[in-house]
């Protein structure tokens, strides 16, 4: 009796694997989400262009992609404020457009993905741990009717690894801004502190007293106090006695 030989797995599958097989301290969070783009576009139908956005506040930006038809297509819907790709990251639905030409859906964007070649697209939603941060992995297929169950299952799951890789790049890019605003916080009251000082000793000044006279030159020279502080510690004088 013959033995059944075992199935080489689908290139769906061995991109995926390929995936799990990634070292994170060894890539940053945006070649990371390149990568995935860059599998998807691989081994999805349709000769697609792939692309990845992320939504903060409602503002959206496009944050890995494989080419040019899916940074246009991205960009006109955000110009528009809706189509496929901010569908999916607004409602967590897979959003798919089986063929641009005849989908009754945003016909001000349907006309526009047809005219640069995408005649079918799958958007996965990212399931990002945040209220305020969603997003989308967004398939622009050359072919319309491109897609069936098992492109849609294999799309899904690069959409998990695309929604870790989005979510810590949103947290890694919120630390670095915060870092800056506090670093930029610590040196300002550096500064205002050490006008204080010069007020105190300069005119005898209680602490409040000081104060005072910071706030009083600001209001008239109508300047921020940061700017005020800056030219008394350069200069020596505040613009207005």
């Amino acid at each position: 009796m013959a033995t059944e030989q075992p199935q080489p797995p689908s290139p769906a599958a061995e991109a995926l694997e390929r995936l799990g097989r990634l070292s994170l301290r060894k890539l940053t969070m945006e070649s990371l989400l390149s990568t995935v783009a860059g599998l998807a576009k691989t081994v999805m139908p349709g000769a697609p262009e792939t692309s990845v956005t992320l939504l903060v506040k409602d503002h959206p930006t496009t944050v890995a992609n494989t080419g040019q038809l899916a940074t246009d297509l991205d960009e006109t819907q955000y110009e528009r404020g809706h189509g496929p790709c901010l569908h999916a990251a607004c409602t967590g639905e897979l959003t798919e457009i089986s063929d641009t030409r005849t989908d009754p859906r945003w016909p001000d964007y349907m006309p526009r993905a047809a005219e640069h070649g995408s005649l079918s697209s799958l958007s996965v939603p990212l399931a990002i741990d945040d209220e305020q941060v969603s997003g989308a992995l967004n398939i622009y297929a050359r072919q319309p009717h491109a897609f069936d169950e098992d492109s849609r299952d294999a799309a899904t799951h690069f959409g998990r690894y695309a929604a870790v890789s989005a979510g810590n790049l949103h947290a890694y890019r919120s630390a670095g801004d915060m870092s800056g605003n506090l670093q930029t916080a610590l040196e300002t009251r550096a500064v205002i502190d050490q006008v204080k000082g010069i007020l105190m000793e300069r005119h005898k000044l209680t602490a409040d007293q000081a104060f005072q006279v910071r706030a009083q030159a600001s209001m008239k020279a109508n300047r921020k106090l940061r700017s005020i502080a800056d030219d008394l510690v350069r200069t020596g004088e505040l613009p207005l006695r």
